[in-house]
């Protein structure tokens, strides 16, 4: 992102023309071709190796994420740097500085929130010791130099993306997934709703008589919410030792009522499939997987923000900050290492997509004014308009980055088990 002015906000802010470019964390919404699953509760007593493992896996989400904001700035600063454009700044993370050094004219720091960073230029710093109309100044820059500076930010998340993909093609497969029947229960807590009703991790619920005879992970979680004290029939398949066929049984569960009104039975409910990897035999069979898991991957992002948008009041709970990507970033890390590429994948291409996005303070504000500029001619907007259009928008986005960060933190399941 770039901003008008060379501060560091606390929280990723978005991008701006003529000052910091920072990469605002995206707005992610949790996609099913992640094979993300919906929990209602969790009550975990973790062992110290549980407690390893899951630091563990934090820090590997925690890492991707730097990782690929790491790329959106510096692919906003090869393309500055390498159209002879003027950078002071190079920065990885906000907050106070952890290490920092100069290397030439350019200021590189690592500071201590690694949620975010920024690209730093010189065009309104007074101290910076180029004259106004400096021609290497980005704001004194052509339209199409400033439009590249811009848009590299999302370039390079595209194309990091891509290579993350052809990197699992060459390396664990390509993941295919035939959906099964039913829903799956991969967890249940003791002592929940669930487990006096006899419900077991492995089950697979077939059908709710009467309300969902073909379920899927979002009815039933809207019938459940819907449904505290009241009893809810469900229809499972079971299996595992000892049971040498598939058992069929009818369930009487009452879901309990939370704090809010709304039902839960403290399960982790999961689609019910089946993953096969496929392996390529070649580098030109790579290619061909890669590029139909990155076209169906960048297909279910957009789809996602397309839903966002247009029915917001249904999806707005589901929208998530840093904090929630971690989180589900380190359940993905938890469960499988391979899952990471698909969690890195689809990260990098959220970060691109809304960044898009024609709105103030988003690389895609910015290009929409230097766009602007282009159709009047050349006539450029008055600097007083622009920095007011761009500061709204920053100030929308830090409110809207911090209600995450704080609702996203007080959801996290340790949070809730204290309060």
């Amino acid at each position: 992102m770039i901003t008008t002015h060379i501060s560091k906000p606390p929280f990723p802010a978005p991008f701006h023309s003529h000052s910091n470019a920072a990469a605002p964390l995206p707005l992610f919404r949790r996609h099913r071709h992640l094979h993300l699953s919906k929990h209602f509760s969790v009550a975990v007593a973790a062992s110290p190796s549980e407690l390893l493992a899951s630091v563990e896996s934090v820090a590997s989400a925690a890492s991707v994420l730097a990782s690929i904001v790491l790329v959106h700035e510096s692919g906003h600063f090869v393309a500055a740097t390498s159209r002879g454009i003027h950078v002071s700044q190079f920065s990885v993370g906000f907050g106070p500085a952890l290490a920092r050094f100069r290397l030439g004219p350019v200021e590189y720091a690592l500071r201590a929130i690694p949620l975010g960073g920024y690209v730093g230029f010189p065009d309104d710093d007074p101290e910076s010791g180029f004259a106004p109309d400096d021609p290497d100044l980005l704001r004194n820059r052509p339209v199409p130099d400033r439009l590249l500076v811009v848009s590299a930010g999302v370039i390079a998340n595209l194309i990091f993306a891509f290579l993350i993909v052809y990197a699992q093609a060459l390396t664990v497969g390509v993941p295919v997934q035939a959906l099964l029947t039913g829903v799956l229960v991969p967890d249940v807590i003791p002592g929940s709703a669930a487990a006096r009703a006899g419900l077991l991790p492995g089950d697979i619920i077939l059908a709710v008589p009467g309300a969902a005879p073909d379920p899927s992970v979002p009815a039933l979680v809207d019938l459940i919410k819907a449904s505290p004290n009241k009893k809810v029939l469900v229809t499972v398949s079971r299996t595992g030792p000892g049971i040498r066929d598939k058992q069929s049984l009818d369930l009487t569960v009452v879901p309990d009522t939370s704090a809010d009104g709304t039902g839960r039975i403290g399960v982790q409910l999961s689609p019910n499939f089946r993953v096969t990897r496929v392996h390529p035999r070649n580098l030109s069979e790579a290619t061909v997987l890669a590029v139909r898991e990155f076209t169906a991957l960048g297909g279910t992002v957009l789809d996602g923000l397309k839903q966002t948008f247009l029915n917001f009041s249904q999806t707005a709970e589901k929208v998530s900050g840093p904090v929630a990507i971690i989180a589900v970033g380190a359940e993905v890390a938890r469960s499988s290492a391979d899952g990471l590429f698909q969690f890195a994948a689809v990260i990098n291409l959220n970060l691109a997509a809304i960044n898009l996005l024609p709105l103030p303070a988003l690389d895609g504000g910015t290009l929409a004014l230097i766009l602007l500029e282009a159709a009047r001619g050349g006539q450029k907007i008055p600097r007083e308009i622009e920095q007011r259009i761009m500061s709204s928008g920053i100030l929308l986005v830090l409110m809207v980055g911090m209600f995450l960060i704080v609702r996203d933190t007080l959801n996290l399941d340790f949070i809730k088990q204290n309060l």
